[in-house]
């Protein structure tokens, strides 16, 4: 059963009125990642993926994600829209966050903007940030959106949100 949108308010958006497929476009503002207190990532060129009952999952270029700090890490998962994924332990200094950040190596055609590009799951490392909020991660575990005040769910990963 679907659930009850909530009504989004000034400036805000409703996950709900994200499309599915997903949605690929690039970002205008800052995206940034912090671990072991200290930046790790950050980007002006992310690319923030809109996909139903989901908060934005902002995807960061490797090439402005500091050199050493993914390592590959066991397992893979597969997306109906993106296709085969990869994941990443994220190492900063004597911190290692186990999984947290996944990538889609050779992702579908509709996926192509995320090629080279890197998500983080927001409460597997310190903090991260869109312009100067930081984001709260999104519920669950499983899925990696980020949660800003201009977003409004509920979000696929809440208890009850299995089968949506």
């Amino acid at each position: 059963m679907r659930p009850k949108a909530i009504k989004p308010g000034p400036g805000q958006e409703s996950v709900w009125d994200y499309p599915r497929p997903p949605r690929f476009e690039p970002f205008v503002g800052t995206v940034k990642v912090i671990l072991g207190g200290r930046v790790v990532a950050e980007t002006t060129n992310a690319v923030r993926v809109l996909e139903t009952s989901h908060p934005p999952v902002f995807y960061i270029p490797r090439t402005d994600i500091v050199e050493g700090v993914l390592e590959r890490a066991p397992g893979t998962s597969y997306c109906e829209w993106k296709g085969a994924a990869s994941y990443w332990h994220a190492l900063s200094g004597d911190v290692r966050a186990d999984k947290a950040a996944w990538s889609y190596p050779e992702p579908t055609t509709i996926a192509g903007a995320i090629a080279d590009c890197v998500g983080f799951y927001a409460g597997r490392v310190d903090a991260c940030f869109v312009n100067d909020e930081q984001v709260a991660p999104q519920p669950g575990g499983f899925y990696g959106g980020w949660v800003t005040a201009n977003v409004v769910g509920p979000f696929k990963g809440e208890p009850g949100s299995w089968g949506w």
